[in-house]
């Protein structure tokens, strides 16, 4: 498509859950710009702001919004909402483990009672999610939630599922959110729930926090997800040269 007012959109297509990304990049003079003041909580530095839209996100992986039917599951005692929105995803309160919710990254990670206790949790929601044997898979991943105490909606941690995240990934946020939003699941009374569509749910994490624009549907059928959008930036990694000879240039 092509560039407006020194921006430029561009569909993307993602290879691992085949849900689609509209984003927005800036392009002054038809040239890609890295340099602004957008920042991410949690990466150094600030540049360029790159909007993302994603739509077609629910059941990527499962082929469901919620693969166990359910809103809640009783795994070992732990009430957990299993859901498919960007990633599969295991979700279960931190009081429910015996934490606050508030923990450091590296203090999660030094935790082993809690990783061995959380996996044995995760390989069952895989097992009960379709998803056969988890034990060596990254999926489903696993998110915990508490209480927002910094002005967010609710706060989170998110796991690789074997460490944890230093702050969040773009597709946890997307489902966490749609966790918060969706009535009856392990998020109910841990955060106030918006009447609004769209609405912007801030997800308090390890290293800040992260916005998530949703866009909803609450009906008599029951909760639809149309589409999650969320800021990152661009940053230039790397940048190469292909040498042609002459002969060849030349035709």
């Amino acid at each position: 498509m092509a560039a407006q007012d020194g921006k430029t959109p561009v569909n993307i297509r993602a290879v691992n859950t085949e849900a689609r990304v509209a984003a927005v990049v800036q392009t002054p003079g038809g040239v890609v710009n890295y340099e602004g003041d957008a920042q991410i909580d949690g990466v150094p530095g600030t540049a360029a702001p790159v909007a993302l839209q994603f739509m077609e996100t629910v059941g990527g992986v499962t082929g469901a919004f919620l693969p166990t039917g359910n809103l809640v599951d009783d795994i070992d005692g732990i009430n957990v909402t299993c859901m498919d929105v960007a990633i599969p995803m295991a979700i279960a309160r931190a009081s429910d483990f015996g934490l606050t919710g508030y923990e450091s990254a590296a203090e999660l990670d030094e935790n082993t009672d809690f990783f061995a206790r959380m996996e044995a949790v995760r390989i069952k929601a895989g097992a009960l999610m379709g998803m056969g044997d988890v034990t060596k898979s990254v999926t489903p991943k696993f998110g915990l939630l508490a209480p927002a105490k910094d002005g967010g909606t609710i706060a989170t941690r998110y796991f690789m599922p074997w460490r944890t995240h230093p702050t969040m990934a773009v597709t946890g946020a997307q489902c966490l959110a749609s966790c918060v939003l969706t009535p009856g699941t392990v998020a109910d009374g841990l955060a106030a729930k918006p009447n609004e569509t769209p609405v912007t749910i801030k997800l308090e994490h390890a290293s800040g926090q992260i916005d998530v624009l949703v866009d909803y549907d609450q009906t008599d059928v029951g909760f639809e997800i149309k589409s999650a959008g969320l800021v990152r930036t661009a940053r230039k990694l790397a940048a190469g040269e292909v040498f042609v000879p002459a002969s060849v240039w030349g035709g």
